[in-house]
């Protein structure tokens, strides 16, 4: 194993990232601002690179740093948690990470019975864009959103979504929408990471092309569905993340769940050495049956 960098160096780079501020970064770690700085700068030496760019208006990442701190960011993080969790007495933990939009919107109004049924299995969520690194031991399971690329490790699809233009009941009558034609005199609003974009769905259900410019742009759908519910346009989403908006009336498929891409695009993705953990089978086994029910 290649010679690690000290921990004190460690833990002040990932202090001052977070904090933007070597003072904050400081009094977070009881030490002097000036020790701070000592640790990164040695930390700098060490890795032949600058981590920050300082200037008068305070402290920010270098290009080198920001890619640093996503790599040991998360491991620190778990080093952390995994110490916490044996100094409590925690032997049965589990660690999830998933995409944010699906995290929120659908997984966590069924946490609720998830800890009903698992009381002795302490549960650690965590949502990103990026994936967990699982050779830093950041999760046990990543609920991961996208075509499914991902080398050796196990990979399961969680649902088949429908994938249909939503807006607000309001919205809908506002601008009498009943054609497919008349999507392009509204705004429409785009969902940067959806592996579904306003081109495909026209292409599948009109010969129409998308604008040259959408009104908003989101990286997540639950942005764009909030973004629908105030009535700023149309949003192609998904009808699973959209569920409780269209239980509750705020959004509606314009026109239809039938003119739908269903897409498999949330996958539950984990090492198969992990299989094995109780912690592990219990929660893919009720995930699953969620599933199944949504």
């Amino acid at each position: 194993m290649a010679a690690l960098p000290a921990v004190a160096s460690l833990l002040a780079f990932e202090a001052v990232a977070r904090r933007r501020s070597f003072a904050l970064a400081a009094a977070e770690l009881h030490l002097t601002p000036s020790a701070i700085s000592h640790q990164v700068a040695r930390l700098e030496a060490d890795l032949g690179v600058r981590l920050f760019e300082r200037s008068a208006h305070g402290v920010r990442l270098s290009e080198a740093g920001g890619r640093y701190i996503e790599r040991v960011g998360g491991a620190l993080t778990a080093i952390a948690t995994a110490t916490d969790d044996l100094r409590q007495g925690m032997d049965n933990s589990l660690y999830v990470h998933s995409a944010p939009s699906i995290a929120s919107l659908w997984l966590m109004p069924r946490l609720r019975g998830f800890a009903q049924a698992h009381p002795d299995i302490s549960l650690n969520l965590s949502a990103a864009h990026t994936h967990s690194d699982f050779a830093l031991g950041q999760a046990d399971i990543d609920l991961r959103y996208g075509v499914p690329q991902w080398g050796d490790l196990v990979v399961e699809p969680l649902f088949e979504e429908r994938i249909v233009p939503l807006a607000s009941p309001a919205f809908i009558r506002e601008h009498r929408l009943r054609r497919v034609a008349q999507l392009l005199e509204v705004p429409l609003i785009q969902s940067n990471v959806s592996v579904v974009q306003w081109s495909d769905w026209l292409q599948a259900f009109s010969d129409q092309r998308p604008p040259d410019r959408f009104a908003l742009r989101f990286d997540r759908a639950q942005m764009s569905l909030d973004a629908a519910t105030q009535g700023l346009g149309v949003a192609l989403e998904s009808a699973t993340n959209a569920a409780g908006h269209l239980a509750e009336g705020r959004l509606k498929p314009i026109f239809g769940l039938d003119m739908a891409i269903k897409v498999k695009a949330h996958f539950l993705v984990y090492p198969a050495r992990h299989a094995n953990r109780p912690a592990v089978e219990a929660f893919l086994s009720w995930i699953h049956g969620e599933a199944a029910r949504a």
